[in-house]
């Protein structure tokens, strides 16, 4: 049960961003211009950062949700959001992605953790300065979003099904925010 009086029909961030529909527009917002582009990193990719950072906070609602996203837009492998929670240095993805996902988890210790060459490694790999960017601003908003969902105490539903449904939902008809997909 939440820490505050949500609607538990609605597992996560969404009993939240019901409850208070003020903060909800522009933390949906900022969710949609995070993960809903392909410039740089594609939306896989970005799906993908916000799962293993949620995953290093132990949010069980957020890693289950964005790594249900994350599989949408990566069926060629379906295990692979577990490889890369589970090791991302010897998961199946690209190396540029790898440096990326380290400078994801020292943001996630906090900023002052990322250094500078973590910056230049991922760049020598081919990340751009938009991609470097938007994994920081990613990881940081993530440990944002983790600790509000968990720091409200938030129902989170254990059914994988669930989670892959809401998943095929936000890609394909509603987005973060209610929007149609881009």
């Amino acid at each position: 049960m939440a820490h505050i009086k949500v609607d538990e029909q609605l597992p996560g961030i969404r009993g939240l961003m019901d409850f208070r529909p003020l903060t909800a527009k522009p933390l949906n917002a900022l969710a949609d211009a995070l993960l809903r582009t392909d410039e740089g990193l594609s939306k896989g990719e970005r799906e993908l950062i916000a799962t293993f950072v949620s995953s290093l906070n132990d949010c069980f609602f957020c890693q289950n949700i964005h790594g249900a996203v994350a599989g949408y837009y990566h069926p060629e492998d379906e295990d692979l959001v577990d490889k890369v929670k589970r090791d991302y240095k010897n998961a199946p993805v690209t190396e540029k992605m790898k440096a990326l996902l380290s400078i994801a988890a020292n943001v996630q210790k906090g900023g002052k953790f990322v250094y500078e060459q973590q910056v230049e490694d991922a760049r020598a790999l081919g990340a751009t300065d938009i991609e470097i960017h938007d994994t920081v601003l990613i990881a940081a908003a993530f440990c944002m979003f983790n600790r509000y969902v968990d720091g409200l105490g938030t129902f989170a539903p254990d059914n994988p099904g669930m989670y892959r449904e809401r998943a095929r939902k936000i890609v394909e008809e509603t987005g973060y925010g209610g929007s149609s997909p881009k």
